[in-house]
């Protein structure tokens, strides 16, 4: 580990020119007293680091060296796929290796090559999780990715909304979906799961990640499905998805200020409703085809638009608005 560390540490100073210990002690997650007892170490090899002192100061190497000791190993190699997800990384437990990874193959560049990159992550960067919400807590994840990695059949302790149970899985692949992990998996055959209505097919299950409880790396391997295309997976399970959840349209008459709140409320279809909506009326309102989830779900979303919103049809979900609305003017009026 020391030795990683070590080579991570004179690529930070080739790549990066004059670094201060502070700097460098949070670019390889150790303590700064670590980092002068690294830069001895480098020096005792015969590397030319100096140390300048003053505010400005920091630890740099001699003009004109450069280490060629930039051959990436096969982990290293796997975890360049992650360079635009770095929290991803360091919770599937790569973050170390990807760091070093891209500090070799910024080494390995020449000069003007190696500007560029530094100025695209400078103007750059990949946020894939949503506003407002925490990351799920994933204590097993890497234990997870390391069943993937190794095809080894995962032990799993599950937190299902109907209750907990114990599954033997076949693990297939991890999607990130949102600042959300997923594990998609079949069941070993020593553990059968009864069918469900789920659009993925008949044993193919997802599993969120947050929501397994324990999981055991077992030493039986598994073949994976030959044929298997996590991609194309995913991408056909939230289109069914997408189309299961939305069960109806609902018309509805909006105010401008509605309208422009559709993209935000209910994404790519408000979005779409908002650009194939009707002319204003005299008002300045616009009637829009929305599509909806079930009755009780599509209420609360649509109350969300408030005073702002008027539902026309179908009859069956204006009559539930018109419920809700009227179960809350009494809750705050006082008349119950």
């Amino acid at each position: 580990m020391r030795a990683d560390r070590l080579l991570s540490l004179l690529l930070l100073l080739q790549n990066r020119g004059l670094c201060t210990a502070a700097e460098l002690a949070a670019a390889l997650e150790v303590s700064v007293r670590t980092v002068h007892r690294d830069v001895e170490a480098l020096g005792a090899a015969g590397v030319p680091v100096l140390a300048e002192r003053g505010r400005t100061g920091g630890y740099r190497l001699v003009d004109g060296y450069r280490t060629r000791l930039t051959g990436l190993t096969g982990d290293e190699a796997g975890a360049l796929f992650l360079a635009g997800v770095p929290d991803a990384a360091k919770e599937l437990g790569l973050g170390a290796v990807l760091a070093t990874a891209q500090l070799k193959v910024q080494a390995a560049l020449p000069a003007e090559l190696a500007d560029r990159t530094r100025q695209l992550q400078d103007r750059f960067h990949l946020d894939p999780a949503s506003w407002f919400r925490d990351a799920d807590p994933v204590p097993e994840l890497a234990r997870v990715a390391e069943a993937v990695w190794e095809q080894r059949v995962l032990r799993v302790h599950y937190r299902r909304w109907r209750g907990e149970v114990h599954r033997e899985l076949r693990p297939l692949g991890l999607v990130l979906k949102s600042g959300i992990w997923y594990l998609v998996a079949l069941p070993a055959p020593s553990s059968p799961i009864p069918p469900s209505p789920s659009p993925a097919p008949p044993s193919l299950r997802t599993y969120r990640v947050s929501r397994i409880l324990s999981a055991e790396v077992s030493a039986e391997p598994f073949e994976r499905p030959p044929d298997f295309d996590l991609a194309a997976h995913w991408a056909s399970v939230t289109r069914e998805l997408a189309g299961m959840l939305h069960q109806d349209t609902a018309t509805v008459r909006v105010s401008p200020r509605a309208l422009g709140l559709l993209p935000v409320q209910f994404g790519r279809s408000g979005a779409d409703a908002a650009r194939s909506a009707g002319p204003p009326d005299e008002e300045g309102w616009t009637v829009v085809q929305l599509p909806v989830e079930s009755t009780p779900v599509a209420v609360s979303d649509l109350l969300r638009l408030g005073p702002d919103a008027e539902v026309l049809a179908p009859p069956a979900l204006r009559r539930a608005v018109a419920d809700a609305v009227a179960a809350l003017a009494r809750r705050y009026t006082g008349t119950v």
